[in-house]
């Protein structure tokens, strides 16, 4: 952007000093000495006020040297801005399509990385649902199992009364047996000593 200023400022000041010297060239051309004369020769009057002196003349030249040289020195600065311009330009381009290639690299590589996040965005809700189903189904098996549990736990409670029904049903079946037996003994010797 800076180098585009000053060559513009430089063409600028080339087109001024070009108009000065299209101007000086003029003059010096029109008054100079030796200029070809009119073939009718001017009253004395006339000459004295379209001529100038020498002092001027050599003034206005060394003022046409100096803008000459001035421009000369504003062409070759001109050059130089033109090239390092070019040489900026240049550079500019090859940057822009390194930027390009890069930015392509990147969007490739940004790319890559979204559609794997993706694919691991979706394993890790199908691996979310596949947990949640399998804590459903180990909860409802949990629940199963706690009715067995509970189920056997009553069974055992019960065959437990069982026993204890039987055990006591048994151990009054032992003692009736034993009094049967007793009764049954006492009334064998009773009637033995009838007999008798």
């Amino acid at each position: 952007m800076a180098s585009s200023v000053a060559f513009q400022q430089l063409r600028d000041l080339i087109e001024t000093q070009e108009a000065l010297l299209e101007r000086l060239r003029r003059q010096v051309g029109l008054e100079a000495p030796g200029a070809a004369a009119p073939s009718l020769l001017p009253p004395i009057a006339m000459q004295k006020e379209n001529s100038v002196s020498k002092v001027e003349y050599e003034a206005i030249i060394r003022k046409l040297q100096k803008e000459e040289e001035e421009h000369a020195k504003t062409k070759s600065n001109l050059a130089m801005e033109s090239e390092q311009l070019e040489f900026a330009l240049g550079e500019i381009d090859v940057l822009s399509k390194q930027l390009e290639r890069e930015k392509q690299a990147f969007d490739t590589a940004l790319s890559r990385v979204k559609s794997k996040v993706r694919k691991e965005s979706i394993q890790k809700d199908k691996l979310l649902s596949k947990c949640a189903e399998i804590e459903t189904h180990i909860q409802k098996q949990e629940d199963v199992l706690n009715y067995k549990e509970n189920e056997i736990r009553e069974l055992q409670n019960f065959i437990n009364n069982q026993k204890q029904t039987l055990k006591k049903q048994a151990s009054e079946f032992k003692i009736q047996k034993q009094q049967e037996s007793y009764i049954a003994k006492v009334l064998g010797r009773k009637n033995k000593k009838d007999l008798k």
